[in-house]
């Protein structure tokens, strides 16, 4: 399994609520976000980890470059306008024969509950990508997921209707076909990760729903907050 991780954004909010450091390289659990996810990917024998960043923050280039890990890192320095430019830039550093998991550094989530989910994507050989969905709402736009009794994704919502007990937890687990829907979506100027995935339900792929207890997305000082106390009662 090959992993990408989506660090190129600027951290706007968080920073601009008493932050100082880039948002990869602020620390929970006592690591920064972007050395504990790469850490993690790592350990559970990573084919290769692609890693996007923001030129206009180095220091976070310069952390990966110092990370000691086995598996090959490629790094893409590239500012992007959002989530899918910068998943369309790391595409071309993916094995197109590979498996691959595409996770944003902000997202916090229980590694164990991790694991379960790609052993579960790569025992699955009938389907086309598992999606990470979680019932905590923490998100200040988040991506409401509808699915059947069953888990099969039937769309991507960017408003609440009844029945629907999910929203995207931004971890996304797929098969190689979908990096040639990501090459249609961004040559017809698709510009949202919403709209990707979107995509990838009207093309027939079969994906499924994969919930975890709680994935936290840090975006702002209290998100960071509940992250460190999350992590910190993780066992």
């Amino acid at each position: 399994m090959d992993y990408a991780i989506i660090a190129a954004g600027q951290g706007s909010r968080l920073g601009g609520e008493g932050a100082t450091l880039p948002k990869p390289l602020v620390t929970v659990g006592g690591q920064p976000m972007i050395s504990r996810l790469v850490g993690l990917l790592d350990s559970m024998g990573a084919g290769r980890i692609c890693v996007i960043t923001n030129p206009a923050m180095p220091a976070v280039a310069e952390t990966v470059r110092s990370l000691e890990v086995s598996a090959p890192v490629s790094l893409v320095e590239k500012s992007t306008g959002g989530s899918m430019e910068s998943f369309h830039a790391l595409a071309p550093t993916l094995d197109p024969e590979h498996d691959f998991c595409l996770l944003t550094v902000d997202t916090v989530f229980d590694p164990m509950e991790f694991r379960r989910f790609i052993e579960a994507f790569e025992a699955d050989s009938s389907s086309d990508g598992y999606m990470a969905v979680t019932t905590y709402m923490a998100d200040e736009k988040p991506l409401y997921v509808a699915a059947t009794a069953t888990d099969d994704i039937t769309g991507f919502l960017d408003r609440p209707v009844a029945g629907v007990r999910y929203v995207s937890g931004g971890i996304y687990a797929l098969r190689p076909a979908a990096l040639g829907i990501l090459a249609d979506c961004a040559a017809s100027g698709v510009s949202r990760m919403r709209d990707f995935q979107r995509a990838l339900v009207a093309s027939g792929m079969r994906l499924k729903a994969w919930p975890f207890t709680k994935i936290i997305d840090v975006d702002r000082p209290e998100d960071l907050a509940e992250a460190g106390r999350f992590v910190g009662g993780l066992t």
